[in-house]
């Protein structure tokens, strides 16, 4: 029996100390095994409508948080490559949607394309916050299908 396996992974990455430890967790676990690719992607949430008072001010916020998003992707695709993937195996993907729930959006993301394996880092918030704002890892957890889940802590 001859059974093709999907061995394309999404990293849903943030500036976060977890979401780097995801990535060098990828990087040490499946760096220098062939066959395997890597997309690194960051969704920037969408403000509310009202959330700036003039369209110049929501310009320059998106533009200086997009090459923030821009240095951090590139930083994690490096470490993607020094780890032993080839270049051409590493992807960035930053994409700017409307998020009801930042979940939602990494799922939409991971559905609308050919990936196998989402992989995210743990906020680590406490029990409370958890209870109160939601856990994103979690979240993503219960709620994805056809796809296998790493959470990295």
């Amino acid at each position: 029996m001859d059974l093709q396996i999907n061995r394309n992974i999404l990293i849903a990455a943030d500036e976060s100390e977890n979401s780097e430890r995801a990535v060098v967790y990828v990087g040490k676990l499946l760096g220098g095994v062939k066959g395997f690719k890597v997309t690194v992607l960051h969704v920037i949430r969408e403000p509310e409508e009202d959330f700036f008072l003039h369209q110049a001010d929501k310009d320059r916020w998106y533009g200086e948080h997009r090459q923030s998003v821009a240095r951090m992707l590139d930083k994690y695709r490096n470490i993607l490559i020094d780890a032993g993937f080839a270049p051409e195996d590493v992807s960035t993907r930053s994409t700017t949607r409307y998020c009801p729930s930042m979940a939602e959006c990494i799922l939409a993301e991971r559905d609308s394309t050919e990936y196998s394996t989402l992989v995210v880092g743990r906020k680590g918030l406490s029990h409370k916050e958890e209870f109160l704002f939601g856990s994103i890892s979690g979240r993503i957890v219960r709620t994805a299908r056809n796809c296998t889940v790493w959470v990295v802590e």
